[in-house]
């Protein structure tokens, strides 16, 4: 039973983690204006996608 514990408090902190980052970098994108996020390529209704990809990469 104390492992089946573990495991579930270490997905919990590793869900938690990427969540964190996801917000982070959301964040850090949405301060960005129109034309800074254009001289990288990246609308700004690409920014969630973006996000979400950069945290599963991060694992």
């Amino acid at each position: 039973m104390k492992v089946r514990s573990k495991v579930g408090t270490m997905n919990l902190i590793r869900s938690f983690n990427r969540w964190r980052r996801y917000r982070m970098t959301v964040n850090e994108l949405s301060r960005l204006s129109t034309h800074e996020l254009n001289d990288l390529g990246i609308y700004r209704a690409d920014i969630p996608a973006i996000a979400r990809k950069a945290c599963l990469r991060m694992n």
